[in-house]
């Protein structure tokens, strides 16, 4: 068996074909079960979480990858998500791979919501706003940009320093990237926002939103929580990972569904939709588009078979 590092993992998954092979595993499909999420007390500091994600296509891999989330690690200088991903043959049941799963989910995570903007995004989007300085962040606006002609970035953090940092280091003379503490004008300028916290309050207004604008929300994974609000769901056309997953877990999802503000029939498409043509993406120049992402088991498993191939 395998070991892949995280240098290994990042350096086998490139952004064009990792969002390639994404998108050959949406319109195939696999077995995914639901995943299994449990709570974890963690006493003096919030719940963690810890996830069980399986997934394999019959007569070719099997993959389960085990994640936790704790929202306090960023105190202990440790990524808020942690795991491991074993890949394994589906004839025989054989270990191939044991991949690290922070490297692993933030490349693909990045990519779907790079393969979604390939749809919902307008073509000559140049400007583009990251809300969120955690890991994530950095791999989001890389991911976008192989998509998009984005040449402007503005970054956006609770904390300023942070978010400083960050944009420090992504910038250069041909990709301009840079700090900002104005959120509200920062979002109104631009061509497409990401979002990926841990927030249990909307960041993003709906009243902010611009014409032609697309909203990618990738944090807020459970039903509590929340990165935008009711404004922003009723004005934009909605579009998700997968349909079963946003439904029971995303809180951008779940909480205007018990409102009334979204019927679960508004939500436009997923990617299987998307990448299978069954739905378009975006129709007119001018509309709003919103993509929300929970994560699934099958962007793990054809990430991990991919640096598998290449590492």
């Amino acid at each position: 068996m395998r070991i892949l590092s995280a240098a290994d993992v990042e350096g086998a998954l490139d952004w064009d074909g990792l969002v390639e092979r994404l998108r050959r595993a949406f319109r195939r499909g696999a077995e995914v079960p639901v995943r299994h999420h449990h709570e974890i007390a963690n006493p003096g500091g919030p719940e963690g979480t810890l996830l069980l994600m399986p997934a394999w296509q019959t007569g070719q891999h099997i993959g389960i990858k085990v994640a936790t989330i704790f929202p306090d690690n960023d105190a202990r200088g440790l990524p808020s998500v942690m795991g491991a991903y074993l890949l394994l043959d589906a004839k025989s049941g054989a270990p191939i791979a044991l991949i690290d799963g922070p490297m692993l989910t933030v490349k693909r995570t990045a990519a779907a919501s790079a393969l979604a903007s390939s749809y919902l995004s307008r073509p000559d989007c140049e400007r583009f706003l990251m809300i969120g300085t955690g890991s994530l962040a950095p791999y989001l606006i890389m991911a976008h940009a192989s998509v998009r002609p984005i040449c402007n970035v503005l970054i956006w953090g609770r904390s300023p320093d942070k978010a400083a940092r960050l944009a420090k280091r992504l910038d250069r003379p041909d990709f301009r990237v840079a700090a900002t503490d104005d959120l509200e004008a920062a979002a109104r300028g631009a061509h497409v926002i990401s979002c990926a916290t841990l927030s249990k309050d909307p960041l993003v207004r709906g009243d902010w939103l611009q014409p032609g604008q697309h909203l990618d929300l990738v944090g807020a994974f459970r039903p509590d929580m929340r990165e935008s609000d009711d404004t922003a769901i009723r004005r934009a056309r909605v579009f998700v990972d997968t349909r079963d997953g946003a439904l029971a877990e995303a809180g951008d999802i779940v909480q205007p569904i018990e409102s009334g503000v979204l019927d679960p029939d508004d939500v436009a498409g997923d990617l299987f939709d998307l990448t299978r043509g069954e739905r378009a993406g975006r129709r007119f120049y001018d509309q709003i588009t919103l993509f929300k992402s929970v994560g699934t088991a099958l962007e793990d498993l054809a990430a991990a078979e991919l640096a598998a191939e290449r590492a």
